[in-house]
């Protein structure tokens, strides 16, 4: 990315710290019962969710995992909306039926979060496919962790896009564990980005906690896409800093490789390159991230003030043969 076209650090920051709020925030409430269901975050990934999310137009399609709220929220997904849907309340985005783990936008192209390992890739094939038929421009995004590398769906989806230059970007979230299994005892394999090339697939791997190589990355990847240069796999290392779900005691995990990793917090990496930059202030940005953690007590209180769905709405969207 040349010096003309670099992108706003500050805007980066301000997202990422919306998302880290938001997902703090919605752990804290589902441990106190506040919320139904099961909640997993992706505290500590938010430089991949923003970083590739930048590089895409609004109308382009975007699949994601049950791991999927900061995705949603990069793509433009409402704040209230997405609160309130994990609330289970009518004016969330899937009218409260949903809930963490389906939580979908399809004005934005948002196609869904679900809580099947790896079906983020053929949905997000399949999308693509459907943009190249109906000649769109619209690319088509699939996040999904390394856990899912080692499924069928996997293998099938990039072999697939590949044979016919589908406009998809695969985006691997290394982040180590795939639940509570650590994929480097998974396999002999030493990085996602070797089982592309059998596919005749471009693959490339990016620090998943610098959002600036990220971005840069996703915006190579991206402009690949639309050129009809086929499918490309981005895998970005990063990690997770919570449990598989909200409520896992993470015992699998070494203590010091926690800390080692929280060190790289995404956030502090960003924050780090706009002081010395003189972008600025330390102040500045503490700002802006207050100004992020008002806008989710915002959210949640739109959301605790919002309606449950009528009894009637189990009846509606839903498809019966």
């Amino acid at each position: 990315m040349s010096a003309s076209h670099s992108p706003n650090l500050i805007a980066l920051f301000e997202q990422m710290s919306l998302i880290r709020s938001f997902e703090v925030r919605v752990g804290q409430l589902y441990r106190d019962s506040q919320i139904p269901g099961f909640i997993h975050t992706s505290v500590g990934q938010e430089a991949i969710a923003v970083g590739v999310c930048s590089a895409l137009n609004e109308d382009d399609y975007l699949v994601t995992t049950h791991r999927g709220h900061g995705h949603c929220l990069a793509k433009g997904a409402d704040v209230d909306a997405a609160m309130a849907e994990l609330f289970g309340k009518a004016t969330g985005l899937c009218k409260g039926k949903g809930g963490s783990m389906h939580i979908a936008d399809a004005k934005r192209g948002i196609l869904g979060a679900n809580a099947i390992v790896g079906a983020s890739l053929p949905l997000a094939t399949g999308a693509a496919l459907a943009s190249q038929v109906l000649k769109n421009g619209r690319i088509a995004v699939a996040f999904f962790g390394d856990g899912a590398v080692n499924q069928g769906a996997y293998h099938e989806s990039l072999n697939l896009a590949s044979i016919w230059s589908l406009p998809a970007l695969f985006v691997c979230e290394n982040n180590t564990y795939a639940e509570f299994s650590d994929s480097r005892e998974m396999t002999r394999r030493k990085s996602v980005v070797e089982t592309a090339p059998s596919y005749g697939i471009e693959a490339t791997q990016v620090d998943g906690n610098d959002v600036e190589a990220v971005l840069a990355a996703a915006s190579a990847a991206v402009a690949a896409c639309r050129r009809g240069d086929g499918p490309v796999l981005i895998e970005a290392l990063t990690y997770r800093w919570q449990g598989h779900y909200e409520g896992d005691p993470q015992t699998y995990k070494p203590q010091d490789e926690v800390k080692t990793w929280k060190a790289r917090d995404p956030l502090l990496v960003l924050r780090e390159k706009i002081v010395t930059r003189g972008q600025a202030t330390g102040a500045e940005l503490d700002t802006l991230s207050s100004q992020a953690e008002v806008r989710v007590d915002a959210a949640e209180e739109h959301a605790r003030a919002a309606p449950y769905p009528a009894l009637e709405e189990v009846y509606t969207d839903v498809y019966c043969d």
